[in-house]
């Protein structure tokens, strides 16, 4: 399999098939031919703004065509992308530039609200590309133009190779117990090594259909678009809101003919339940793959009834070491309550489940955290040493081939040497997929001036895997205005589906809030969104 550079796989599909699809969006289509010539030509673009080797580019679109051709140009240009949810409240982005310090920000006119001219200074941004209209940036202290204006005359052959394997290649922000995003750098080679894994584990091949339903800031997106590129096959871009409509979101798998499908297990809850899958010709679906959250077992026998004929696998890693274990679902048993495993270990990593003594777990039934090292595990978090190094943690066993890093993730190994997932070991829960730091939730609430406390627990969710909720002690405010004021920093799955007000928080002996109390009671009363 192809190793390197993530921009070498669309140069290579491109010089084998240059007419085949590459990735669609809606009615638009770019052949591999036409996605390598167009991204060239930005990434020489992106050279005369002053974009180098090692630079990071924050990716700031919607999914679009565009965002394919700006996220391969910033790779080829030697530079590491940074995505960010368009959707994302204005600190949050600000959060992000400036804690990368982007030289070149890659956006469209809608986002214009939240770059300011005083962030761009801080964040030393040199330029800003819209692929739409640049006109709402020329007031910012930053050259600014169109991604078609910055291409034109440039030329379309590839850039000379300006990175190398463990180069970073992209930095993915997750939800950080302080109270801001933190940045996952991930290098070219830790990508290679799942993707040229995965070509093979899933026998991906030119004719295949990739869907991408994540975001780009989701590190499943990963898979969907380097694994097309490696495979020359056509991914593609599921638009963000059809999620929310199980029956169109069936009808683009029916319509675009996909064979391989990735997301979270809440979305395929929602086409089993909602989707009216009987009423679609879903023959195309050859794997259907999920992860990032557990896949209640119900719903999942239900979609293997649904669709018999496809097969089923469960990919299991936090962005940190993206996907290091992997189960194929060969059956559901009709009585079976519990969730399928998370499976054994991927061949490129080695996975260490470490109980409380330090000692490694080696007998089935034995639980503890499981450790991680190997050619996908992260580089660390991106300006944050120390919040690195406590990532990591000594092997057990023998200092040859460096630490482990920690998920926090709490299995136990079965007697088939399968891997379950039990939960998390800290606050950080999951949520329709994304991954949730409820100390940062609870940072927001404690921010506003009539909170004197507040705690945020995680209710289990049959659907979403979690739904928050938080409790707080407060005077003078409403429970609108709490969740308007979360809407203002957070993203939208962080805010509180519910917010109670309490004279005072229960406590333990310690002194501590007694989450497990609140927790009980939010899994005793009915779960109502107000």
């Amino acid at each position: 399999m192809t190793a390197g550079l993530l921009q070498v796989l669309v140069r290579e599909a491109a010089e084998r098939t240059p007419v085949a699809p590459a990735v669609r969006h809606a009615d638009e289509e770019l052949t591999y031919g036409e996605l390598a010539e167009r991204s060239s030509s930005v990434a020489h673009a992106l050279h005369a703004a002053g974009v180098a080797r090692g630079d990071r580019v924050v990716l700031h679109l919607p999914k679009s065509v565009d965002a394919v051709v700006a996220l391969y140009a910033i790779l080829e240009a030697g530079a590491a992308y940074v995505p960010v949810e368009p959707g994302s409240p204005a600190p949050r982005v600000a959060d992000i530039v400036e804690q990368c310090r982007p030289r070149c920000i890659v956006t469209w006119s809608g986002a214009r609200g939240k770059l300011t001219p005083e962030l761009c200074r801080l964040a030393d941004v040199s330029s800003i590309f819209a692929v739409d209209d640049a006109e709402p940036f020329e007031d910012l202290p930053v050259r600014a133009l169109t991604m078609h204006e910055a291409s034109t005359a440039m030329p379309v052959s590839s850039p000379e190779a300006l990175a190398a394997e463990d180069d970073l290649a992209y930095v993915l922000f997750t939800s950080g117990s302080t109270g801001t995003p933190k940045g996952v750098m991930l290098s070219h080679g830790n990508a290679l090594a799942f993707v040229n894994w995965a070509v093979d584990r899933f026998s991906l091949r030119p004719d295949d259909r990739l869907s991408n339903h994540a975001p780009f800031t989701f590190d499943l997106s990963v898979l969907d678009l380097f694994g097309a590129a490696a495979a020359g096959a056509c991914v593609t871009l599921v638009p963000e809101r059809l999620g929310m409509f199980p029956t169109r979101l069936a009808e683009l798998i029916e319509r675009e003919r996909l064979t391989v499908w990735y997301s979270v297990p809440s979305v395929l809850t929602l086409l089993t339940t909602r989707g009216n899958l009987g009423a679609r010709d879903l023959s195309s679906l050859r794997w259907i793959l999920f992860a990032g959250e557990v896949f209640p077992v119900k719903y999942l026998r239900e979609l293997v009834r649904a669709i018999p004929h496809a097969r089923y696998a469960n990919l299991y890693g936090p962005t940190e070491t993206n996907v290091v274990t992997c189960y194929e679902v060969q059956e559901v048993a009709s009585g079976r309550t519990e969730p399928v495993p998370i499976g054994s270990a991927c061949p490129y990593a080695e996975c260490v489940v470490v109980d409380e003594d330090g000692k490694v777990v080696t007998e089935p039934g034995g639980q503890g955290i499981l450790c991680v090292r190997g050619r996908t595990v992260t580089q660390g978090y991106f300006g944050r040493p120390d919040e690195t190094a406590a990532a990591f943690v000594p092997h057990p066993l023998t200092a040859d081939g460096g630490p482990l890093y920690s998920t926090g993730d709490a299995v136990m190994l079965d007697g088939d040497g399968n891997l379950l997932f039990l939960g998390r070991h800290d606050h950080m829960v999951k949520t329709g997929g994304h991954r949730v730091e409820l100390g940062e939730i609870e940072t927001m609430l404690f921010s506003h001036p009539a909170v004197g406390d507040a705690v945020a627990v995680a209710v289990p969710d049959d659907v979403l895997g979690s739904r928050i909720r938080a409790f707080v002690v407060a005077d003078g405010v409403s429970e609108k205005e709490l969740k308007a004021a979360c809407a203002l920093r957070l993203p939208r799955y962080m805010v509180p589906e519910r917010i109670d007000f309490r004279e005072a928080l229960p406590r333990t002996a310690t002194g501590k809030v007694d989450r497990t109390r609140l927790l009980d009671e939010s899994i005793d009363a009915p779960f109502s969104v107000r």
